[in-house]
């Protein structure tokens, strides 16, 4: 096997670590590590590590602890550039250091102003190797929130949507349409466990009255936080998610203007009301929500809010990825859109980067060029 290959095997494991605990290690990114020792020409795993839930302590230093005196020679894979700044905890350079490998081998650089290519250097000065940009495209795919909230202010948003096979998203009087299946609906509720929050709209509340959890068995504690953009406060207090508001924090985005009244009824049933400026139109002004969010340290926004959302968060040109579900054939009963006419205009700046069959369903991954 050819160093690139080695290299490549050890980082896709580290990379299948670090995204383990997606969604619960915010504002830090979820980074995977792998401590591999050469024993007689053969490569020997001693240990690996993610940042731990909460953001601390970080993969490396998990890794390296776990590896103890075994980490002396070896290489470290890590699937960002270790920090090398003062926080919470001290610099992982300083740990990498004294553990006395011999090589890292870094994905990407972190963007961060306080690393920015620093905690390199400094492996570099201390005579350690030093290899970047092993598969940096999935790194930065895995890290995309991580990468967004530093260099932008704000956290990264997914967008899911399911569509009947003749493009519809549901309708405007009649039942919910079902529209995919038990596979796509795990997958789904898999996504939300990987994400900081999910996000959707007052209309969605007030037509679907969703939980907006994790029911994976034994993924319930994985729930992220619920974010619901409400312009108007028109969140009904008897709504499930003011139920369990103080089991799984929810989050309200409203406007200055809104109502103190219904923010008085709604705190007090444990939601938390953020208000923002609005938008042209009286709404909550997206761009700046979601700058809120990224302060709140969110770095992942999973929004499952239907196709008005999505066809707002295209107008504000806040979307990083689109996730969309094609389901079953419901002739005849549709008549919302699930592709609104400002998401269909920014399809141009997204790229197809995936498809998969999940039963009968066609799921497709779109990213932001």
């Amino acid at each position: 096997m050819s160093a690139s290959a080695t290299d490549e095997r050890f980082m896709r494991l580290a990379l299948a670590v670090g995204v383990r605990n997606l969604g619960s290690t915010w504002p830090n990114p979820s980074v995977g590590a792998v401590v591999v020792r050469d024993e007689g020409g053969n490569p020997l795993i001693v240990a690996q590590g993610v940042t731990e839930a909460g953001g601390r302590p970080h993969a490396e230093r998990v890794a390296l602890g776990l590896a103890g005196e075994a980490a002396k020679g070896a290489t470290l894979y890590v699937t960002l550039e270790p920090c090398s700044h003062h926080g919470k905890s001290p610099p992982c350079v300083d740990a990498v250091i004294a553990s006395g490998v011999a090589r890292v081998v870094s994905a990407i650089e972190d963007p961060d102003d306080r690393v920015a290519g620093e905690g390199h250097a400094l492996l570099r000065q201390a005579g350690i190797a030093v290899d970047v940009g092993c598969l940096a495209e999935q790194a930065r795919r895995d890290h995309r929130g991580h990468i967004t909230r530093v260099t932008k202010g704000r956290p990264a948003i997914t967008v899911k949507l399911a569509r009947t096979t003749e493009g519809f998203a549901g309708s405007r009087s009649g039942e919910r349409l079902m529209i995919t299946g038990e596979l796509s609906n795990a997958r789904v509720h898999m996504m939300r466990a990987h994400a900081d929050a999910i996000m959707v709209g007052a209309g969605t509340v007030l037509a679907d009255d969703p939980l907006l959890n994790v029911r994976l068995p034994g993924l319930e504690d994985r729930s992220p936080i619920r974010v619901v953009i409400d312009s108007h406060l028109r969140m009904p207090v008897g709504a499930m998610l003011v139920a369990g508001a103080r089991e799984i924090p929810t989050w309200i985005v409203t406007t200055i203007g809104a109502s103190v009244e219904a923010e008085k009824r709604l705190v007090e049933s444990g939601v938390e009301v953020l208000r923002v400026e609005t938008d042209s139109h009286g709404h909550v002004d997206l761009a700046q929500a979601m700058q809120l969010l990224g302060t709140r340290g969110l770095t992942r926004v999973f929004s499952e809010g239907g196709p008005g959302l999505a066809d707002a968060l295209a107008r504000a040109d806040l979307i990083d990825e689109l996730v969309l579900f094609t389901g079953r054939s419901v002739r005849g009963q549709g008549d919302v859109t699930a592709l609104g006419p400002a998401l269909q205009d920014k399809m141009d700046e997204l790229r197809l980067i995936g498809d998969e069959m999940l039963g009968p369903d066609l799921l497709m991954f779109w990213e932001k060029v």
